[in-house]
């Protein structure tokens, strides 16, 4: 039942967003209407719900944000009324319900979407660039953007505009096993430079007996986790990006390179290959680093302060402080990744759009820029560490974390995102599968060509870069 109800949401999405140029036309742009009313009513839309999912988010915003920005207007003159649309629903569920919703009258004024979504929304009209909701010049004049780091401006950016401000943000990196390098001689403060750099390493680990040297996400049972942990992050240290030009990388040179490296770690023992097959493969992964029986882990931040925290991890690791390395993650060779970088990372996270059916864009921009504002960002982490999207704010709440402080300082200036295009999911699945062919035996040669096959009937062969 449940999934064909996702499947019918869904269907009606795309119906709705296919009309998306119609509605648009017929709707008001004046990014001024209502800009002098003193009587408003705002919405906040976003998937989280008290006592649900993203808890903390949703308490965020009903105990801090409302009553908090309400004080704001009101000193201002202004009696804004703000209401609350939370859910706490599958991320499919809630992306067919905002298209709907994008389509209506009865929408949220902000809307929080996944990053990844925004291309899809864009071109189907159903969001619009913040120049056009409120004018460039109060865009361009608030404060926030000095405080976020130009590549990860790029999160709410589609064709090189700006629709909307990042909520939050995380970065890849390689964890090690400090105890297991110091067997092999390894050093503590460990920076490959190469991918040669991580194979070498991994070659030493392979001496300790009952321990796997790498765990590099691949097959299709990890998902999401094979693309984002492992496939995105090497392409980039190739120099190219997975939708670059106007088209996604076919069998090229660098698709073949990184499926090069899957095939030494698979077929060179340096990988778990049962790992990357089995239903709970990533977990198993963790547990088995926490267990210190993995040497390398291509994780996010995530991996950090929720699996290995020694307290609230759900693979707690009693020594993480003293045990557990981090390093960026290098280029195929210095200077081989993206725009010349020597070390590379891939990103996600959230953001908050206007909607442009709103009746009133400039309180609505208010109302972003203040969920955005660093006392805000502060007040939505609570206790908490984590990654934000803003400077100011990691730099004082991040202090006492060295390592979600590196991924704020070192990581984040060099990060790339995922294009935010409804082909995306179809591609990563193939990506998944080419990395599946590798386990299964397949050449590096053989696995790009069937991944090439997939992605011309997925996309079309126009969209398709060919090697």
């Amino acid at each position: 039942m449940r999934a064909r109800r996702t499947l019918a949401l869904a269907a009606t999405a795309v119906t709705a967003m296919a009309l998306a140029g119609c509605l648009g036309q017929q709707q008001d742009s004046d990014s001024a209407r209502n800009a002098d009313a003193k009587d408003v009513t705002l919405t906040i839309t976003s998937n989280s719900v008290a006592g649900g999912k993203n808890d903390l988010g949703a308490r965020w915003v009903t105990d801090w944000v409302i009553p908090e920005f309400t004080k704001q207007q009101k000193a201002k003159g202004v009696n804004v009324t703000v209401k609350y649309d939370g859910t706490g629903v599958d991320d499919a569920d809630y992306k067919a319900k905002i298209a709907l919703d994008f389509n209506t009258d009865i929408g949220g004024d902000v809307v929080e979407i996944d990053g990844i979504w925004l291309g899809e929304f864009a071109q189907g009209g159903q969001v619009k660039p913040l120049n056009d909701m409120v004018g460039k010049d109060k865009v361009d004049a608030w404060d926030g953007w000095q405080q976020i780091p130009d590549a990860v401006q790029k999160l709410g950016q589609f064709d090189g505009k700006r629709y909307g401000v990042p909520v939050g943000t995380d970065g890849r990196v390689i964890f090690f096993n400090k105890k297991l390098f110091q067997q092999v001689g390894l050093p503590a403060d460990w920076q490959p430079k190469s991918w040669d750099d991580i194979t070498a390493a991994a070659v030493s680990l392979k001496r300790l007996p009952g321990v796997t040297p790498i765990q590099l996400n691949a097959g299709t049972a990890m998902t999401e986790a094979t693309t984002m942990q492992g496939v995105l992050p090497l392409l980039v240290g190739t120099g190219k990006e997975i939708y670059q030009d106007g088209k996604w990388q076919g069998a090229t040179k660098e698709i073949k390179d990184v499926l090069d490296f899957y095939q030494q770690v698979y077929r060179g023992n340096l990988g778990d290959p049962v790992l990357a097959q089995e239903a709970k493969g990533r977990d198993k992964s963790f547990e088995e680093f926490a267990q210190n029986k993995i040497g390398i882990l291509f994780e996010s931040d995530y991996f950090w302060r929720s699996v290995v925290d020694p307290t609230v991890g759900v693979a707690k690791m009693a020594d993480r402080n003293s045990a557990v390395g981090w390093a960026k993650i290098p280029a195929r060779a210095p200077g081989a990744g993206v725009g010349g970088q020597d070390f590379v990372s891939m990103s996600g996270g959230s953001i908050r759009v206007i909607n442009p059916k709103t009746k009133y864009p400039q309180q609505a921009w208010e109302l972003l820029q203040f969920m955005n504002s660093a006392k805000a960002t502060k007040a939505r982490l609570g206790d908490t560490a984590q990654v934000t999207q803003r400077k100011d704010v990691n730099e004082e709440v991040l202090k006492n974390d060295p390592m979600l402080g590196y991924i704020a300082k070192e990581v984040l200036p060099i990060t790339r995102y995922r294009p935010g295009l409804a082909e995306y999911p179809k591609v990563s699945t193939a990506l998944q599968q080419a990395t599946a062919d590798i386990i299964a035996g397949k050449s590096a040669d053989e696995a790009a060509a069937a991944y090439q096959d997939a992605l011309v009937k997925a996309v079309g062969e126009d969209h398709v870069a060919r090697g």
